[in-house]
């Protein structure tokens, strides 16, 4: 038996980022590269308070990432239109997009997604189309996870529009 998935609609809110790379016209000589490389994959990092998201950030702009790519941070919120959440992840957000830049000069964008934090980054993942997601683990044992679940299980398991990178923490 199959289970019906009903189309929900979801609220969320995108965060300007301050523009960190400057608009230069493309050198003639990349017409002979393919497009993907000319125009750069997205890459979709799911970010959290916690010193474990950081960590898979740094990860991915040292192993993955390169110059053309896209960073694309999903965070998320019970409430989109509670504003002391919002700022908080904004303010975030804003330090992550500088860190990239500073870190693998690389461009980020930014949202914040109300809503179950699987279900929302399998959604962003099924939107962006990008070249992975990735993702730290909470620091969990494996039997609190067994218990509780755990986020990077669920979209290991479900997210079916990009492979799923999840980065242990420091530990």
């Amino acid at each position: 038996m199959e289970t019906v998935q009903e189309e929900v609609e979801y609220s969320w809110r995108e965060v300007v980022l301050p523009a960190l790379i400057p608009v230069v016209q493309e050198p003639v000589e990349l017409d002979r590269e393919t497009g993907e490389r000319r125009r750069g994959r997205d890459i979709v990092v799911a970010v959290d308070h916690g010193p474990n998201s950081r960590h898979a950030l740094h990860w991915a702009l040292v192993h993955l990432c390169r110059l053309a790519d896209t960073l694309h941070f999903v965070h998320a919120v019970s409430s989109v239109q509670n504003e002391v959440v919002y700022e908080a992840s904004q303010q975030l957000m804003e330090t992550l997009a500088v860190e990239a830049f500073q870190i693998a000069m690389v461009r980020s964008q930014a949202r914040i997604v109300e809503g179950d934090a699987g279900m929302v980054i399998c959604r962003e993942a099924e939107r962006l189309k990008p070249a992975a997601v990735v993702m730290g683990t909470r620091g969990r044992n494996l039997m609190q996870s067994v218990l509780r679940g755990s986020v990077g299980e669920y979209c290991f398991h479900h997210c079916k529009a990009a492979p799923v990178i999840i980065v242990p923490g420091k530990g």
